[in-house]
């Protein structure tokens, strides 16, 4: 990693208030060059509610100055309700946020430092919300760069898998969110108002699962947001990036493929991080400088060859022993022009040639599918799926006389009955070697009842046999020859998939079912350009003083013999505590909990817990939420909690208590 520590421009930073038409004010920190007011530039804007004032700030640091000092106002904006910013979040991509957004990108153009040109750009929430407002086309935005996002907030978010409640990250999600809306707005920079402010956040608190659970089909509160619904709305220029080891990467393979205007995709073998951030896996990126030239090109009129690459650079990873984290992945950079790619070759191979078989797993199924959002930890990554395997169902295709190259989204149609109207069944691809370890490539979800569209929900028949095709996650993969190609069913996948209430059982027919492979044929990119980055570089670390972690296992399954009952618990490892330079001390525990016996769907339970204390001389907060998800066979039944102080006293206590029906999910 190279630090930039001279640029071209010198940098200032300074914060203000940008207002909004009712009144509302959000805050924002500006990093521009000095003499911008002189020499106006492009305006960027990074836009979302995880307070730049503390939690982003490590991360805002490597990369704000850094554009500023190649020639633009590089922009933080707390979303309205956290941070520092006036007013209340009642819930995510809400079309209050989207407005605001568009006032702000207004805002910016207008500026006198400005040239009137803006970009967007963000990971994650930041990269949902460029996406969402540049589909509003706002007149002065011109391009974005969206990074690990989604375009479709249902099926490609942390809320649904597979027309299925995600059972990790519906309740664990949820908690974080409580967490951060629960905290206060800064003193230093509020002033006096900050209690009132904190007081009417802590009112107007409602845990977004609420919401969340109560749209369990794909209606028209996951079609808002939802950039999928129609692409032709995004006419910016799109830069979209993701990892493999990251639950949103296919949405990169979508936008190249669908976006009518002018688009490049970029797919890592990366965490859910940017990818110049060394964390595993690796190997990292130039990303600052990749995406200064589509800057310099979309905002500046540079004539650099930004749209002379290839639609999609992807990497395709080797073949490597399972393990939880790879400091660095290795494989090899390749190239298309056009997406789904003309190189590759659908290949078709039947599971097997008996005749049916029973699929019906235990309810623990799962407790080694690794962390639906790796973050960079020692732990995120799937371990070897031995036992998974021995869990599941498998059809393992013969050894392999040739290395086979795979690059995209693999599928499996299934010739299958169900002996409940309600279930599920999961899909895994492993590369089984020799000694008989197994390595996760790639898997898929699938709601039975959802098998005729994710808007609707159509019970099974039992005693009907059906084809069903279940479109596995993307994936760029070689599978030595030597190896084997497992397909692995499963009736469950805990805590991934939350569970029916029937524990049901599975017939499929491995004679009519088929796994499909999108291959690379052997010298395929023998005619293609190298695909080559820059080393990462960044802007100067902030000068934080991390904080002595707390001895505790990252993530530990455990297993009661005599009731039956597993419990996978795990520390989310988002940072920790740190001091900022500014005196600041932030210290946060997180802790989440998934429970199942071996017999009984409805003994899920999911629970999040979060402790957070913000510390500055005369001025101390505390806050404490915890979450907790579980289900009958009729309604799913959801409990949280804040607990917020200040100097000890009590500012709020609330506790909510809601039974949702189940309908999908």
């Amino acid at each position: 990693m190279r630090h930039r520590e001279h640029f071209d421009r010198d940098v200032e930073v300074h914060e203000t208030w940008i207002p909004m038409s009712d009144g509302t004010r959000l805050h924002a920190r500006i990093w521009a060059p000095a003499d911008a007011e002189a020499r106006p530039v492009p305006a960027l804007l990074e836009y979302l509610p995880y307070r730049k004032g503390d939690w982003t700030a490590p991360r805002d640091a490597q990369r704000h100055p850094y554009y500023a000092g190649h020639g633009y106002a590089s922009v933080r904006v707390d979303l309205r309700g956290s941070g520092n910013s006036e007013g209340v979040m009642l819930d995510e991509y809400t079309e209050q946020e989207i407005q605001d957004g568009i006032e702000v990108v207004h805002w910016l153009a207008a500026q006198t430092w400005c040239t009137g040109r803006v970009g967007m750009f963000g990971i994650s929430w930041g990269g949902f919300n460029s996406l969402q407002i540049a589909a509003r086309r706002p007149e002065p935005l011109e391009a974005i760069v969206t990074v690990c996002s989604a375009d479709d907030r249902y099926d490609n978010d942390v809320h649904y898998i597979g027309g299925s409640v995600l059972g990790i990250d519906m309740a664990g999600w949820s908690g974080t969110m409580l967490a951060f809306t629960a905290r206060p707005p800064d003193p230093t920079v509020v002033g006096p108002d900050w209690l009132p402010m904190w007081r009417d956040r802590l009112d107007s608190l409602e845990p977004f699962m609420h919401t969340w659970l109560a749209h369990q089909e794909r209606d028209d509160y996951w079609r808002h947001g939802s950039v999928c619904e129609d692409y032709t709305d995004l006419d910016a220029a799109v830069l979209a990036v993701g990892g493999w080891a990251d639950p949103y990467r296919d949405t990169v393979l979508r936008l190249v493929e669908h976006l009518p205007g002018p688009v490049r995709g970029i797919l890592g073998p990366w965490a859910h991080q940017y990818p110049d951030i060394d964390l595993p896996p690796g190997p990292h990126i130039g990303f600052l400088q990749e995406t200064l030239r589509w800057w310099d090109h979309w905002l500046k009129d540079a004539d650099n060859g930004a749209m002379d690459t290839p639609r999609l650079r992807s990497y395709v990873q080797e073949p490597v022993a399972p393990a939880t984290a790879y400091t660095e992945r290795p494989g090899r950079w390749t190239s298309d022009d056009a997406w789904p790619s003309p190189r590759t070759e659908w290949t078709g191979t039947p599971l097997g040639e008996q005749g049916p078989v029973t699929v019906h797993s235990p309810q623990h199924t799962g407790v080694d599918a690794g962390r639906f959002f790796p973050y960079g930890n020692a732990t995120d990554l799937p371990p070897d799926q031995r036992e998974e395997d021995g869990r599941s169902t498998c059809f393992d295709g013969p050894v392999l006389e040739r290395r086979t190259e795979i690059l995209g989204r693999a599928r499996v149609r299934l010739r299958m009955d169900a002996d409940h109207p309600r279930g599920t069944v999961v899909v895994r691809v492993c590369d089984v070697a020799p000694d008989g370890s197994s390595t996760l490539v790639t898997r898929g979800v699938m709601n039975l009842s959802s098998r005729h569209g994710r808007d609707r929900s159509v019970p099974w028949e039992p005693g009907t046999p059906e084809d069903v095709e279940v479109e596995l996650t993307g994936t760029g993969y070689a599978f030595p020859a030597g190896h084997r190609i497992r397909v692995a069913l499963s009736t469950a996948y805990w805590p991934w998939v939350w569970p029916q209430p029937d524990d049901t059982a599975l017939t499929v027919w491995p004679d009519r079912s088929t796994l499909l492979l999108p291959e690379l044929p052997e010298g395929a990119d023998r005619d293609r350009d190298p695909v080559v980055f820059d080393a990462p570089e960044q802007a100067p670390p902030l000068p934080i003083v991390r904080g002595t972690a707390e001895a505790r296992p990252e993530r530990r399954v455990s297993h009661d013999v005599g009731t039956g009952e597993w419990l996978l618990d795990v520390d989310p490892n988002y940072g920790g505590s740190r001091t900022y330079p500014d005196g600041l001390v932030y210290t946060e525990k997180a802790r989440e909990h998934y429970r199942i016996r071996v017999d009984d769907p409805l003994s899920a339970v999911a629970r999040s817990e979060w402790q957070i204390s913000m510390e500055r001389e005369g001025w101390d907060v505390l806050v404490r939420t915890s979450s907790e998800l579980s289900a009958t066979a009729d309604h799913f039944h959801v409990h949280s909690r804040v607990e917020a102080l200040t100097g000890g006293e009590v500012v709020a206590d609330r506790t909510w208590e809601r039974r949702i029906p189940r309908t999908a999910g």
